[in-house]
């Protein structure tokens, strides 16, 4: 079971992937085992139709054409990534204390040069897709979901190097028990626009994350909510000593990844989907670093502080059904707090996991159900991307945004809520 805003979800809905501090510490690179041998997504029946950008040339001709391709980033750069194993030595794991330090794992997408790098980066890793499979399919995915799931092509490469410049950094923090990668699609599109992203994987709060050495590692911390051993804003604010961690190590007196110099520390902000929202207000309740969040569908399980985040903008976009008076009373009492420039956005015909990559790979793949009435994964995608940007565009670059000034023609679905 992932828990999500309105409780428990379908385990369709799960198999989305919502598919998911202190200064002494270590950091190592983590190097994939089975990463995919080198190329770019290239032309396909799941690509989209655009034509290659020069930020994104297309594979060799003999490589086979993948059968599952995430959209193409929408901004001007192309896309490099490094993975980083972080141990924050100061702090026992909060869900397995036995299991010694708290250990995180991290995907740094940042802009990068044309045509350098290595490998594309691989979604997701055979291991953690099986383990997808088995704990949620249940027996209702076709035969190969695992295969086609891990075998995913993103645009990000491995090694590529940096673009000149300094730039806003943005940290990500999954839905509960799901891994990092479920919010590559909105990870690289930021990439792309001009930003550093470090989307972060808790220990012992997924289903789908292998840790080197570890294997795939089980989400003690769903086990634990579930039976009611912890709470919910215990893990909001286990994310948000995270995340602060994370900040350190990145932009601090001795940052763990080679290319920090291009990280802006005075521009940082933070968003999430599920609980992984919840957490950015978390974080900037308790970190005064993040300039900026975003929440995508996640309950206020940790309330936003009485005395609000500073003045700090907010920004909570929600599913259809997430307009006010609709059940949640976190969203309604947390938007009475927010003491800065906000907005409440929903979004019509999305659920719950909209905001995470489940409906671009529902529609990939032959033979996932797909919720009906629902967005098509791309326009999906499309919106969030276009919303999260346009807000940290606004409030970390002082960019004009006029999309978020109020309803458009362009973007018909998306509805804007002020109740007093």
């Amino acid at each position: 079971m992932i828990t999500t805003r309105r409780g428990a979800v379908a385990a369709l809905l799960a198999l989305s992937m919502t598919l998911p501090l202190v200064q002494a510490a270590t950091a190592t690179a983590a190097a994939p085992s089975d990463a995919p041998s080198a190329g770019k997504p290239v032309s396909g029946k799941a690509v989209s139709a655009a034509a290659p950008s020069a930020a994104f040339p297309s594979a060799a001709p003999a490589r086979k054409a993948p059968s599952v391709v995430l959209p193409r980033p929408t901004g001007p750069h192309a896309v490099g990534v490094s993975t980083l194993q972080l141990t924050d030595r100061t702090r026992t794991d909060p869900w397995l204390p036995q299991s010694g330090a708290r250990r995180l794992l991290v995907s740094v997408h940042h802009p990068a040069r044309p045509d350098t790098g290595g490998r594309v980066e691989r979604y997701l890793r055979p291991a953690e897709a099986r383990e997808l499979v088995r704990q949620f399919g249940d027996g209702t995915l076709p035969p190969g979901s695992a295969e086609l799931l891990a075998g995913t092509e993103s645009w990000a490469r491995q090694g590529a190097r940096p673009t000149k410049g300094r730039f806003p950094l943005v940290v990500l923090s999954p839905g509960f028990g799901t891994p990092r990668k479920s919010q590559t699609l909105l990870a690289e599109d930021l990439a792309s626009r001009g930003y550093v992203v470090a989307s972060v994987d808790h220990a012992y709060e997924s289903r789908a994350t292998a840790f080197p050495g570890r294997g795939v590692l089980p989400c003690v911390a769903c086990e634990k909510a579930d039976s009611g051993e912890i709470t919910l804003e215990s893990v909001a604010e286990g994310r948000a000593r995270d995340i602060s961690f994370v900040l350190d190590r990145l932009t601090g007196p001795r940052p763990v990844w080679k290319h920090s110099a291009m990280i802006d520390a005075s521009r940082i902000g933070m968003a999430g989907h599920s609980i992984g929202g919840a957490s950015a207000a978390s974080t900037m309740a308790r970190d005064t670093r993040v300039d900026a969040g975003v929440n995508m569908d996640g309950s206020f399980f940790d309330p936003v502080p009485r005395k609000g985040l500073d003045g700090r903008p907010f920004l909570m976009l929600g599913a259809e059904d997430g307009a006010p008076g609709s059940g949640d009373a976190t969203w309604e009492k947390a938007w009475k707090r927010l003491d800065g420039w906000k907005r409440w956005l929903t979004v019509t015909g999305t659920q719950h996991d909209t905001f995470s990559d489940l409906p671009v790979l529902a529609d990939r793949i032959p033979g996932w159900p797909t919720v009906p009435g629902s967005l098509p994964g791309d326009r999906a995608a499309q919106i969030t991307r276009t919303y999260v940007a346009a807000f940290l565009d606004r409030h970390l670059k002082a960019a004009h945004r006029p999309v978020l000034n109020g309803p458009t023609r362009a973007n018909p679905e998306v509805l804007f809520h002020a109740p007093r």
